[in-house]
């Protein structure tokens, strides 16, 4: 019996050694509309008129179907890409519309082998976040949307989602995009102390709640990266930009982790030659966009670069 208990635990040992590490995404997206014009449903009596008219197929971006599922298809292929044969095993995904764009993406991905977890939240365009997750390897536990109230503004929910990762470790993970620097950087700033702020307080309800628990907060954060968060890391310090404006890089998309997840994870930036494309403007390259103003590009992605957390458990 002893001699069993042994095998047992070599074999243990041997399944542990062997885990495959956790790839994890982050993306925004960039407009990623169903072509349908409708309402934000945040509960039985509450809707709210979105302002997508822009992205449907009589606005002024001439939005299609054809053009709609192009994109989508183009967004898997740079996950794809990034997962190589085995997938990536976790997305955040930023400027989503709705689920139906979430469920379109899971389906390209690989049929069947992805789900998801998405709220409406009260943007005035409709763009919401989401997580994919590979069932394969990760159960979701509970999930809900963080609001960010404020009588002067509207924006997105942050979500948080505890997971189980390979049915033994717990993960929480909070999917974010702050307020844009639409008005200028400096000038629309204290709506983005507002959102982290009410992020803060998620995250210091997870340290009460649990003792050294495994944190991953991703998304974009419309801010370049700096240690403004208790309790976490800030892994995006010392990379370069995700974001171009005017032949600036600019990391907005960040990578926060709790101490139990920094010595086991790395974070990088995913910036594949064939997601870019030559800056007409300014030396370098700059990340290949469905549109560049209103001109359409069908091999066009996002102008974002994801970022990606590889971490073994």
């Amino acid at each position: 019996m002893k001699r069993f208990l042994t095998i047992l635990g070599l074999i243990g040992c041997l399944v542990s050694l062997r885990a495959e590490p956790l790839r994890i995404v982050s993306y925004n997206v960039e407009n990623l509309f169903h072509p349908k014009h409708d309402s934000i449903c945040l509960d039985s009596t509450t809707f709210i008129e979105k302002d997508d008219y822009e992205w449907t197929p009589d606005g002024e971006r001439r939005w299609s179907y054809t053009r709609y599922y192009r994109k989508v298809e183009n967004i898997a292929r740079v996950l794809t890409n990034i997962g190589e044969w085995d997938g990536v095993d976790i997305v955040g995904l930023q400027e989503v519309e709705n689920a139906l764009c979430v469920k379109r993406l899971c389906y390209t991905l690989r049929p069947g082998e992805y789900d998801f977890v998405h709220y409406e939240s009260p943007d005035p365009r409709g763009i919401d976040v989401a997580l994919i997750y590979k069932k394969s390897r990760v159960d979701t536990l509970s999930s809900k949307a963080i609001s960010i109230q404020h009588s002067d503004f509207r924006t997105r929910d942050i979500l948080y989602v505890k997971a189980l990762v390979d049915k033994k470790d717990t993960l929480h993970l909070f999917v974010c995009h702050l307020p844009s620097q639409r008005g200028g950087a400096a000038e629309s700033e204290w709506k983005r102390k507002i959102a982290r702020e009410v992020l803060q307080s998620a995250i210091d309800s997870v340290y009460l709640a649990f003792r050294d628990p495994k944190i991953v907060v991703m998304g974009d954060f419309n801010s370049e990266p700096k240690e403004d968060l208790r309790g976490v890391k800030n892994r995006m310090k010392e990379l370069t930009g995700t974001h171009k404006y005017q032949g600036r890089w600019t990391c907005l998309d960040h990578f926060y982790t709790s101490p139990s997840l920094d010595s086991l994870s790395r974070a990088e930036i995913y910036n594949a030659a064939w997601i870019q494309e030559p800056d007409e403007k300014y030396p370098d390259l700059k990340p290949k966009r469905t549109y560049n103003g209103l001109r359409y590009q069908k091999d066009g992605f996002s102008d974002h670069l994801p970022i990606v957390l590889t971490a073994l458990l």
